[in-house]
């Protein structure tokens, strides 16, 4: 009995096409852009750490970028991660206030205020706004339960 097969001597042989898919390219891509994402994610948080108290409050909606001051846990202020000395806010606010032009081009500011600060302390910078003219003034807080609770149901001590 003889037995058929591809022919020999090499003439009409021709191989099959492979029909394997090679994810090797695509793993290797996928993790290069994971790690770029893991780097660049963190920079584009503003630089001053505050811990920001929780709210239910809905994100605004912005047209331009703008102007963040921000009061750490020390009480220290920043106007758009720069630090300002304590004397030295009425006349920054001033200057900002002075370059805004029309009253309907006053520029929004955004006060982000650590939670552990005392209520006076805030209210002294947001007087301090409110004197230099500056009253598009939005209160920064983290996405969160209005009770305090975040979304896994621990509080602050159990983080």
């Amino acid at each position: 009995m003889a037995m058929t097969g591809p022919p020999s001597g090499g003439r009409g042989h021709r191989r099959a096409p492979m029909a394997e898919i090679n994810v090797t390219p695509l793993v290797d891509v996928m993790l290069v852009l994971l790690i770029i994402f893991m780097i660049t994610a963190p920079l584009l948080v503003t630089g001053v750490k505050i811990d920001l108290p929780d709210s239910r409050a809905a994100a605004l909606d912005q047209k331009e970028k703008p102007i963040v001051v921000s009061i750490d846990g020390s009480g220290a202020v920043f106007i758009d991660e720069a630090p300002v000395p304590q004397g030295e806010l009425a006349g920054r606010l001033a200057g900002i206030a002075a370059t805004r032009g029309r009253e309907d081009q006053a520029p929004q500011l955004f006060l982000r205020a650590d939670k552990s600060l005392d209520y006076g302390r805030v209210m002294a910078v947001m007087g301090e706004l409110n004197h230099a003219g500056l009253n598009k003034v939005a209160l920064v807080s983290q996405a969160g339960d209005a009770r305090g609770d975040r979304a896994g149901g621990r509080d602050d001590q159990g983080e």
